[in-house]
C-alpha cells in the first residue's frame, strides 16, 4: 500500500475512521487496544534492533507483521463491516509461538522464584514488551466485553507475553546475566 499523504486533518477534532469508514472517538476501547498493539511493535523495533541474534531477530519481524494483521482485526467493527483477509492471522502462528515457547524453555536451566525485570538491556527491552503486550491484552479484553473480537486474537496476543517472558530469560541466559529473584524486602 503506497501512502501519498502522512496528514489528513480527519483526526484534528479527536476521530479517526475505522476499516470500513466508520469514524470513532480516539479515546474508544477500540483505539486503546490497536494503539496499545501499535506501541507495542514499536518496542519490538527497538528489541530488534538490540539483538544481535538474527533468529531471535527474523521471529521478532514476523511478530511485527503479525501485529499489522491485529491492529486490522481490532479496527474492523465486526458488527458492521466484515473482516479482510488482512484481518486474520496467518495458519499456525499462535501454535509457532508455543513452540518458540517450548524451545527455548528446553535450553533453560530450572529456577524457582519471581523474576524481576532487568538483567541486560536487550533482556530489559524484551520485559518492556512483555508487559506492554499485557496491558494491549487487558485492552482487548475491555474492547470484548462491548465488541465483537476474533478470539485467536486474544489467543495470540497471550502467547505472545509469554513468548516474552522466556525471551527474556534466554538473552539474560546466553549473556552469562545472572536474573534477579524477588525477595520480599518486607521480611
Amino acid at each position: 500500500m503506497k501512502i501519498t499523504k502522512v496528514y489528513t486533518r480527519g483526526g484534528d477534532m479527536g476521530k479517526t475512521s475505522l476499516v470500513g469508514g466508520q469514524r470513532v472517538s480516539k479515546a474508544s476501547e477500540r483505539l486503546e487496544a490497536y494503539g496499545t498493539i501499535d506501541e507495542l511493535s514499536s518496542h519490538l523495533g527497538l528489541l530488534a534492533a538490540m539483538t544481535t541474534d538474527d533468529a531471535d531477530k527474523a521471529m521478532i519481524v514476523r511478530i511485527q507483521n503479525c501485529l499489522f494483521n491485529v491492529c486490522t482485526n481490532l479496527a474492523t467493527d465486526q458488527e458492521k463491516t466484515p473482516l479482510s483477509a488482512s484481518a486474520y492471522l496467518p495458519e499456525g502462528e499462535i501454535a509457532l509461538l508455543e513452540k518458540q515457547v517450548d524451545d527455548i524453555m528446553k535450553l533453560l536451566p530450572e529456577r524457582q522464584g519471581f523474576v524481576l525485570p532487568g538483567g541486560t538491556r536487550e533482556a530489559a527491552q524484551a520485559h518492556v514488551c512483555r508487559t506492554v503486550c499485557r496491558r494491549a491484552e487487558r485492552r482487548i479484553v475491555a474492547l470484548s466485553e462491548v465488541a465483537k473480537i476474533s478470539p485467536e486474537i486474544l489467543q495470540y496476543v497471550n502467547r505472545l507475553s509469554d513468548y516474552l517472558f522466556v525471551l527474556a530469560k534466554k538473552i539474560n541466559f546466553n549473556a552469562n546475566q545472572c536474573e534477579i529473584v524477588w525477595q520480599n524486602v518486607g521480611r
